[in-house]
């Protein structure tokens, strides 16, 4: 698969080492000199150009690219990038990095961006996952906010603790995918009985129910 990575700062390159150690083609586009380090991913080709600027990206060859992934430290320029990857040269799939959590709501179909991902939402979830007992936690959102993945941890005084799992109703009409416990993966059957401590993943309808890992994810999920 042919992938091109606006944007060779930090999160940029650990994309671009995750997706060549898959077997992956990589195109590097960095307008920064700071940034434009070849020999840091020397598997990969490097363009010095303005992923934002139309000539450029033609130039680049991005219209013979899979996916697209945006992954500069400005909104403004995913944005544009990500359009002009969807709408002039037909990328089949574009992932867009969000660095400000205020303009997430702009990440959508209508800038050509299939998939949004938020580093400060990922890791707002990351810590309330890791404290936030008793709560629903929200760890991830798919198909642009339609569905999500969450979790919910039960605590000692839960009372769902020494029911089954058949029995409660998940928030938003949720349907389970898991339960972690100490001993490790449980299925969710309709008959398991529920433990204080069980962190219970599921999937649940809405937005209302999170960087270089997960965008490479994301970016491969259609396609591998």
């Amino acid at each position: 698969m042919r992938i091109g990575v606006a944007g060779a700062g930090a999160v940029g390159r650990a994309v671009a080492r995750e997706l060549v150690s898959y077997g992956h083609k990589v195109l590097l586009i960095e307008n920064n000199m700071r940034h434009f380090e070849p020999r840091s991913v020397p598997d990969a080709d490097w363009l010095f150009a303005d992923a934002c600027e139309l000539a450029m990206l033609e130039e680049a060859g991005i219209h013979t690219c899979d996916v697209m992934i945006t992954a500069t430290g400005d909104d403004k320029a995913n944005l544009t990038a990500s359009l002009l990857a969807k709408t002039e040269f037909g990328v089949g799939r574009v992932v867009a990095r969000v660095n400000d959590m205020r303009n997430q709501w702009l990440f959508n179909e209508a800038w050509g961006v299939d998939v949004a991902v938020s580093a400060p939402a990922a890791l707002v979830a990351a810590i309330e996952g890791a404290i936030d007992v008793g709560h629903v936690v929200r760890l991830m959102e798919l198909r642009q906010g339609q569905v999500s993945l969450a979790k919910l941890t039960l605590s000692e005084d839960d009372s769902w603790v020494g029911r089954r799992l058949g029995d409660v109703s998940l928030p938003e009409g949720g349907r389970p995918a898991i339960i972690v416990r100490a001993g490790g993966l449980v299925a969710p059957r309709s008959d398991e009985v529920l433990r204080a401590g069980d962190e219970i993943l599921f999937f649940a309808a809405g937005a209302q129910l999170n960087q270089a890992a997960v965008l490479v994810q994301e970016a491969l999920r259609p396609l591998a």
